[in-house]
């Protein structure tokens, strides 16, 4: 009966306009209107990641592997990035930045070179097989991106947009402190 219950949906609603009429249902004095929007973002993330995923294991790439030469690439530095800086950017811990420089070297997606500035740090840089992928790989992830997006309007599109970098810009800003 609960499983019943929790696949039911409102006619032209979600999963979670049902687990919202749940809340009504069983504590009509509690307000779970917080969860319309984050429950939502939540589950998005959880399918988003699924498809995402695929797109980069075809690649050979995990996504914070991507994530890694997407940030040398924009950079537009040729010279490369500290693994400081990257790991800020990707906003990883020291171990975790580690693994992953240690697994992309390994795939002969980037190298390590001395840092010309500072002869106590390195540089990360992209190789030209490393550029290869990312590229064949960001084609692939802005088609699959695009796709998913394609039941909002454009107009929808820029106003959620526009919401989540409020939320966003809230929380690296707590962050931060």
């Amino acid at each position: 009966l609960f499983m019943e219950i929790i696949m039911r949906k409102p006619k032209g609603g979600d999963h979670v306009d049902g687990v919202l009429a749940q809340w009504q249902s069983v504590r009509p004095e509690g307000d779970a209107s917080p969860m319309a929007i984050f429950t939502r973002v939540y589950r998005l993330s959880k399918y988003l990641n699924r498809c995402i995923a695929d797109v980069f294991r075809k690649h050979g790439l995990h996504d914070g592997e991507f994530d890694l030469l997407a940030t040398l690439y924009r950079s537009g530095e040729p010279q490369g990035l500290t693994p400081n800086a990257l790991r800020h950017a990707a906003v990883l811990s020291s171990g975790a930045m580690t693994n992953r420089l240690d697994r992309l070297e390994a795939a002969g997606l980037i190298h390590r070179v001395p840092n010309p500035d500072d002869r106590r740090s390195l540089l990360i840089r992209l190789t030209d097989e490393g550029q290869t992928v990312l590229l064949a790989c960001l084609d692939e992830y802005l088609t699959t991106l695009d796709g998913l997006q394609a039941p909002l309007d454009q107009e929808q599109r820029q106003a959620l947009a526009s919401g989540l970098r409020i939320l966003l810009r809230s929380l690296e800003e707590q962050r931060d402190d």
